[in-house]
């Protein structure tokens, strides 16, 4: 496994040897060329708005790249990342091939295979032509080279990642009582009834809770690997149903209702409402109680056979009207600055995609000193990552659990 990430890490390097222009641009080999053609441009970010620390941290890349580049990063703040994938696809139904609305979307899964299929991203390999990617830990992190089993081909750039982590309030709820896996974590919930709930799809937390116990529960985990036969597709998923046919009547408020995102489960654990939650940021608890949001006894724990895990993104359309100015800024978010700030709890606490044995030793010594906080755990205690399913299946899971349970009956 690890010589076939090699062979196709060098297979990206490669191509992005003969990489050509940018729409007009300059060569992507020519990165001083690339700098002075983004001075003075804007460059759309679309991403999610729903985190007000994400939204100062993007502001703060802005800051930085307008003062080092000449550079004016715009957040377009999404609730949904569909909604900035509906728009190239509009503009590219309407023959706008140039001067595009998206010039840079955070992206991952099902999104970033629905542009790559349909041919609405930028050249291939130019993630692996950035100057900054030699610092990018595709040899211990493959799911930087795979997104949701859909091969990158250099098509999206790396700049954070994620991994499920449940949260509970050590004054309330004992250590020795918390579930290991999803099948306990039923039973919990059938011995606390009303404490434990999960937002409902399409919310991401919600949706990727669901992927989570389907992983753990269908009876072949291989078929999560490719995409949904709808022949089988009843039978494959019926144990996840099964499970949540389950859990609902001791959800909280039985179901009715759901909580709306996180903020909303991290509010409800705060005022004792829930006494488990989880997120896909192995620092929310700690950035939660430095924030004040959450009492200073809350503490993490994640399942020992594994938890969901992914990489997000970032992606340039094809018809982006700044380019030069979307490439400048990939390269900035996994620069080793940007990534030590994004790590830091105070500011994000989102996992770094870096490999610290490539980082100069000034810049390896500052994320060894890093303080993750107290409710974070460390690398060694967050178990094995469960990889996402194919796109497919999330598309498929969140029409049947509507179907099934969007009256909240």
């Amino acid at each position: 496994m690890g010589l076939m990430r090699g062979i196709f890490a060098a297979g990206l390097i490669a191509a992005a040897s003969y990489l050509p222009a940018a729409a007009g641009g300059p060569e992507l080999s020519d990165w001083t060329a690339v700098e002075k053609a983004a001075s003075g441009q804007t460059v759309y970010f679309n991403a999610w708005g729903g985190s007000e620390n994400i939204n100062a941290y993007l502001e703060w890349v802005g800051a930085e790249m307008q003062s080092r580049y000449g550079v004016t990063v715009v957040q377009v703040k999404l609730e949904d990342t569909a909604s900035a994938v509906a728009k190239v696809i509009a503009e590219k139904a309407a023959g706008k091939n140039e001067n595009g609305s998206v010039d840079l979307i955070w992206i991952n899964g099902e999104n970033f295979v629905s542009m790559k299929q349909q041919d609405l991203l930028l050249t291939p390999g130019w993630a692996s032509a950035l100057p900054n990617w030699r610092y990018v830990d595709i040899e211990n992190q493959p799911t930087i080279l795979t997104d949701f089993t859909e091969p990158t081909d250099g098509l999206e750039s790396p700049w954070g990642g994620a991994k499920m982590v449940f949260f509970y309030d050590s004054a309330r709820t004992e250590a020795s009582s918390l579930p290991d896996n999803a099948t306990q974590l039923l039973d919990w919930a059938k011995n606390n009834p009303g404490r434990f709930s999960y937002p409902a799809p399409p919310d991401f937390i919600g949706s990727s809770f669901l992927k989570q116990v389907l992983s753990e529960v269908i009876v072949d985990p291989a078929k999560l690997a490719k995409p949904v036969v709808e022949e089988s597709f009843e039978q494959d998923v019926e144990p996840l149903f099964a499970y949540l046919d389950q859990l609902h009547p001791v959800a909280w408020r039985g179901a009715k209702t759901f909580p709306q995102n996180y903020p909303d489960m991290k509010q409800k654990l705060a005022d004792g409402e829930l006494d488990i939650i989880f997120a896909f940021n192995p620092s929310e608890a700690s950035a939660g109680i430095k924030a004040g949001e959450l009492p200073e006894t809350v503490r993490s724990f994640t399942f020992s056979g594994g938890t969901l895990g992914n990489t997000h993104f970032v992606a340039i359309p094809y018809n982006a009207n700044a380019k030069e100015g979307a490439l400048l800024t990939a390269n900035f978010l996994i620069s080793p600055e940007a990534q030590l700030r994004k790590q830091d709890p105070t500011y994000w606490g989102d996992p770094t995609v870096l490999a610290m044995p490539k980082l100069p030793d000034a810049d390896r010594a500052a994320f060894a000193a890093l303080d993750l906080g107290v409710a974070t755990l460390t690398p060694d205690k967050l178990g094995p990552v469960i990889a996402e399913p194919h796109a497919s299946w999330m598309e498929r899971i969140e029409v049947e659990w509507r179907r099934r349970y969007a009256s909240g009956n």
